[in-house]
């Protein structure tokens, strides 16, 4: 772990016995199939043998000839190698475990692009594909690309995924690090509650709703406090009801009644 590898280099060999057979057996077809493609060829120009022998063997040569290339493709599958330049950053096998299909056998990190992956809050605006975005990393800020953004909301979160690319001069940070991405808010409405609609459970922000008579949790983000009111990020939508001062009995889907 942690060797750096060139596009193509080789890794490992995967020990095939059958296939090394299956190769040397094909090739060994196809040398006496083009022996005997050339007897008959010299022999025809003697008037001894007929063309349709001729003709025969050299569709039987053909047919070695595939097989030998089938062969060499699957003993080429036995031989893994590098499908980019990166780190090694994790290994799943060693010297003498049997190799399953669809088994990991590396896990190899590359050293250019990179990407972002943010939950962005859903009251904010969308951007289109293609748009510079600010993204602050650990060491430095610069500028990534937007790729991919869900056009749906997590139910439970209120966010949405987007994913940017990152340019080259982010070669320093590695996968997992923490990013902060400026997003571009515009113009929009915030959505507030009141102070005591929120209630802290550890790090988790809770709020109730009402919703068809009966209280239903919600995790929420809040971003700050404005008149006295918290702005809700993201776990909200404009114009629903909360419970203020939830009491430590109410449960998830307990019929409320809203008192004017």
């Amino acid at each position: 772990m942690g060797r750096r590898v060139a596009a193509g280099e080789p890794l490992l060999t995967i020990n095939a016995a059958e296939l090394n057979a299956r190769l040397e057996q094909a090739q060994a077809v196809l040398s006496q199939a083009v022996r005997d493609h050339e007897r008959e060829a010299g022999l025809l120009t003697k008037g001894v043998v007929t063309s349709e022998s001729v003709r025969a063997l050299a569709d039987h040569r053909s047919g070695a000839e595939a097989a030998v290339q089938e062969a060499e493709v699957l003993l080429s599958y036995t031989r893994v190698t590098s499908p980019f330049q990166g780190i090694i950053t994790r290994k799943y096998i060693q010297n003498g475990d049997l190799a399953t299909l669809g088994e990991a056998l590396f896990a190899i990190e590359a050293e250019c692009g990179l990407r972002a992956e943010v939950e962005v809050p859903a009251s904010l605006p969308d951007i289109v594909i293609g748009t510079s975005v600010s993204v602050q990393l650990s060491a430095f800020t610069t500028n990534g690309t937007l790729t991919e953004f869900s056009p749906a909301a997590d139910p439970i979160s209120r966010t949405r995924l987007a994913k940017l690319s990152l340019p080259t001069d982010a070669s320093n940070t590695g996968s997992g690090d923490f990013v902060r991405v400026l997003w571009p808010a515009g113009e929009s409405a915030a959505i507030t509650v009141p102070i005591d609609a929120v209630c802290n459970v550890g790090q988790m922000e809770r709020v109730y709703v009402v919703t068809a008579g009966r209280a239903q949790l919600r995790l929420v983000k809040t971003s700050g406090i404005t008149s006295g009111r918290l702005i809700v990020a993201a776990g909200l939508e404009a114009g629903e009801t909360v419970i203020l001062a939830s009491p430590a009995s109410l449960k998830d889907g307990q019929v409320v009644e809203i008192q004017p």
